[in-house]
Formats: C-alpha cells, sequence, structure tokens
C-alpha cells in the first residue's frame, strides 16, 4: 500500500536536499556584499645544485657463473675503496642492482647455446661536494668501474628552497589581486582561501655514460659543473574584494 505526502511536505523535501548539498560542498560561503577574485599565482627560486646522485656499477664476464660473480666481487670491493677512500660516507653508499645473466649464441635452426655469464653489480653514490665528485669518478673507473651512469645534480635542502617559491607565489597573487581591485576601483579586502597546486624542482635530466676499459678514461679528468636549478611553486588564491 503506497502513502501519497501531502504537497507541502513533499516541496519541504525538495528545497532541504539541495541546501544542505551546498553546505557540504561550499567550505566557506562566499560574502554576498564583495566581488570574487580567483588566481593562480606560480613562484619560482633558484639554487645551485649541491647534491649529485650517480650509479656506478662493475659488470663482467666469464665463462662460468660462479667466475663472473667472484670477478665482479673483487672488482666492486675495489670500487667501493675508492669511494671510501675519497671520503664519501657510508650513507652516502647503496647498492642498487645486483644482476647475473647467462649470455647466448643464437645460430639459425639451432637452439641457442650458453656462451659465458655476465655478472653487474650497481652502486648508487650520493655526493655532496660536487666539484670533487669529477676526479672521484675518474678514480673509479681505474679501479673497475665500467658502467656509470648520471649524475642527477638535486638540492639537499629543497624544501626550503620550495618555501621561497611559496612566498614568491603568494607575493605575486596579491600584488596581481591589487592591480585587479585598483583597475575596478575596489580594495583587496582579505583572503578568503589558499591552495597549493603544486611544487616541485625543475628536474634535471641524467646524462648517461659507460666506460668498457681503463684505456677509455686514460688521461681523463671529468668535470661535474652543477649550474643553476630552478624551482616551482603554483597557488591558487581566492580574494575578496570591496
Amino acid at each position: 500500500m503506497i502513502r501519497t505526502l501531502p504537497l507541502a511536505a513533499l516541496l519541504a523535501i525538495a528545497v532541504a536536499v539541495p541546501a544542505s548539498a551546498q553546505t557540504g560542498a561550499t567550505a566557506q560561503p562566499i560574502p554576498a556584499d564583495g566581488t570574487v577574485l580567483d588566481l593562480v599565482a606560480e613562484g619560482t627560486s633558484t639554487r645551485v645544485p649541491d647534491l649529485a646522485l650517480i650509479q656506478a656499477g662493475v659488470v663482467t664476464t666469464a665463462p662460468t657463473a660462479g667466475e663472473a660473480m667472484q670477478q665482479n666481487a673483487a672488482r666492486m670491493a675495489a670500487v667501493l675503496g675508492a669511494l671510501r677512500k675519497a671520503g664519501v660516507a657510508e650513507r652516502d653508499l647503496q647498492t642498487s642492482a645486483v644482476n647475473l645473466a647467462p649470455q647466448y649464441r643464437y645460430q639459425e635452426n639451432k637452439p641457442p647455446v650458453i656462451t659465458g655469464y655476465q655478472a653487474s653489480n650497481q652502486l648508487t653514490v650520493r655526493f655532496r661536494e660536487i666539484a670533487k665528485s669529477g676526479t672521484i669518478l675518474d678514480a673509479l673507473v681505474a679501479q673497475g668501474a665500467n658502467n656509470i651512469a648520471g649524475p642527477n645534480l638535486t638540492i639537499a635542502d629543497e624544501e626550503g628552497a620550495l618555501d621561497e617559491a611559496r612566498r614568491d607565489a603568494i607575493a605575486k597573487a596579491k600584488a596581481r589581486a591589487t592591480l585587479y581591485a585598483q583597475t575596478a576601483g575596489l580594495k583587496v579586502e582579505r583572503i578568503l582561501l589558499i591552495s597549493e597546486a603544486g611544487s616541485a624542482p625543475v628536474p634535471q635530466m641524467p646524462m648517461p655514460m659507460l666506460m668498457r676499459s681503463k684505456a677509455v678514461m686514460a688521461g681523463a679528468d671529468t668535470a661535474i659543473v652543477p649550474g643553476e636549478q630552478k624551482i616551482t611553486a603554483s597557488v591558487s588564491v581566492r580574494f575578496l574584494l570591496k
């Protein structure tokens, strides 16, 4: 059996539902006696990178898996010794990959034949003195490192650089709001809302380097130039103008 609600009750429900939905969706009501201005501003800050991440590894091949791993371990021990001797702290050394794979010879209409094994050991090295990283890389190659990629230059105090970019973004938004208000014959009353759209340093693409023999680096003097890195922060700001 279906009950029919009175017309007045139906109207009350129809009015109440949108009102409650609107209250939940809007965090802060827009004042009726002012003009709302929404702006998006991007702030920037610049820093000279003071941290370099480099992948340094050893690749060896041998007839058997055991020989390949043994030779690889010995050469990697020499690489680690050179890094420690150069003053790189233990916290700045991290093994990133160890691999062992068979090497095949392929012939038409025949199954592949294993000709040997290749072992690789990759190390992530963090250099806190970028100026010295090139010299250390040359020493690593002399000790047997033959698979090097990088550097990925970053900023140690990234949060401090981002804060500077955020302050710049807010300052730009306020200056732009003042310009709009003056042009419209109004004044900036206050800020109603601030949200951060996105903040990040502009990534620096790593420069790959591959060294296959000590002869390649004979007389080399690798220089790592840090340059300058830009950090950006984007904010959305809602102003009340009167």
